[in-house]
């Protein structure tokens, strides 16, 4: 890679103009002959810490696993002394001095991820990922319904469940058929769906008040990180057709098996040799003449800018991490309803569960110890042992700005991964990619902006 030290010009470097995310910028190298010198591309990518939920994976990673499958050389420089973005592990010390390695929030996948699915297989890291046909809705109490495919084709492949399950009454039943039915129907045909609110369709559509808090809230509210008040009808669409409606194991839950950190680690990148990893490397600027790290410009043919932006409204989203002295479920993980906290995970044999609750707005100002006293007592109305169980440790993660706020104004103003330079490209979440703040849709940016630096195509369409 070619590297022309500059001075900094005036403007360009300013103290405080980034927040302290995952701040990486990468190089595109491609040889134009045997007999001629190599010219560089240079990509810049910053993935927000702190989504989601979002959990999320990094679209200035996509890009370099995308060109880095063609063989072009990459140099993704990073900030930090790691990789992952929103989707990063830590260690978490204790008061004994021993080290506990956590997630700042429990990130999923579903099967119709299918960008997401790529990604991890040119990584080699997709066996690193565990599935789930069975989702399990816990009523306070404890009582338990299992949602998953029955014997019935598509898309009634969910009918016995939806009839078995004790959390709806009949009437609510109905209510929702009738209302699926509609979603499918509207689906491409309707032209209002980013103008107008979930909630909005869902009043249209006459949905009882319990239906809409324990069927449609708990589920688009996990998966989109915003209250059904805010959200764009056309994302409850879009998770609900891909998820429920377009094949019959496109629901099922990937959970990652290891720490996300480790999805993401340098040795992922073997594979992938032209791809050249610097961590701790803060990018200050992107130009069409170069990328400044520290005072020095990295020149080359074409950037990728995948910095997070702040100009949208955020959404927040929480994880509360509980350690007890003994098993209290053993089941892998449930959603909760009708209360604030929305699911758990099982992440340690019962006796570390991580609970998840979306666009957390009502915790933020919570303190600490209110939020894990919250936790516990909603817990232990659908987990009994809870109760007698002693809480060993527990720790808070707040993500304010987990996520943009996929609201219809927000919708409408998504850019797309082409700047006014013809040489810079932008990749983030929060580029119009066809899918909300997920880390299916920061894939999508990362790879869009990857078609449009090489003009070779690496975006997979959605599920039909």
């Amino acid at each position: 890679m070619t590297r022309f030290p500059a001075q900094t010009p005036a403007g360009i470097l300013q103290d405080g103009l980034w927040s302290p995310y995952w701040i990486c910028c990468f190089t595109l190298l491609f040889w134009r002959s045997l007999m001629r010198c190599s010219t560089t591309k240079v990509a810049a990518n910053a993935a927000a810490s702190g989504w989601r939920t979002a959990p999320d994976s990094s679209p200035g990673l996509a890009s370099a696993a995308a060109l880095g499958s063609l063989g072009w050389g990459v140099d993704l420089f990073e900030a930090r002394p790691f990789l992952g973005g929103r989707a990063a592990s830590y260690e978490l010390p204790d008061g004994a001095g021993e080290r506990t390695v956590i997630d700042n929030c429990q990130h999923i996948l579903l099967k119709c991820c299918v960008n997401l699915i790529d990604f991890y297989r040119r990584l080699g890291v997709e066996d690193r990922i565990e599935w789930h046909k069975r989702f399990y809705f816990f009523e306070p109490g404890g009582r338990v319904s299992i949602f998953e495919a029955g014997v019935l084709p598509r898309p009634l492949h969910f009918t016995e469940s939806l009839l078995r399950a004790s959390w709806l009454s009949w009437g609510e039943k109905v209510a929702l058929g009738r209302a699926l039915v509609a979603l499918r129907w509207e689906w491409m045909r309707r032209r209002d769906l980013s103008q107008i609110t979930m909630i909005e369709w869902l009043r249209e559509k006459r949905q009882p008040p319990r239906l809409v808090d324990r069927f449609w809230r708990q589920i688009l509210v996990s998966a989109i990180n915003e209250d059904l008040e805010r959200m764009a009808a056309v994302h409850g669409f879009q998770v609900l057709r891909l998820a429920f409606l377009a094949a019959r194991d496109s629901y099922e839950m990937g959970i990652p098996a290891v720490a996300l950190s480790d999805l993401y680690a340098e040795d992922c990148w073997r594979r992938l040799p032209s791809v050249r990893i610097h961590t701790r490397k803060k990018v200050d600027a992107v130009r069409p003449g170069g990328v400044w790290i520290g005072g020095v410009a990295y020149q080359a043919d074409a950037y990728i800018d995948a910095r997070p932006q702040h100009s949208f409204p955020t959404s927040p989203i929480t994880g509360i991490h509980l350690w007890f002295d003994r098993p209290v479920t053993s089941l892998p993980h449930g959603t909760l309803l009708d209360r604030t906290i929305q699911w758990f995970f099982n992440k340690d044999r019962g006796r570390y569960l991580q609970l998840v609750v979306s666009a957390s707005r009502t915790l933020l100002e919570m303190p600490r110890s209110e939020v894990i006293a919250l936790a516990r007592r909603e817990l232990a109305e659908f987990l009994p042992e809870v109760k007698t169980a002693v809480l060993l440790k527990a720790h808070v993660v707040k993500e304010t700005r987990a996520t943009f706020s996929a609201t219809p104004e927000v919708e409408q103003q998504r850019p797309d991964c082409h700047t006014e330079f013809p040489n810079v490209f932008r990749a983030g979440d929060w580029t119009r990619s066809g899918w909300p703040a997920t880390m299916e849709g920061a894939v999508r940016s990362g790879y869009r902006a990857a078609e449009a630096a090489s003009g070779q195509p690496f975006l997979l369409p959605d599920i039909d």
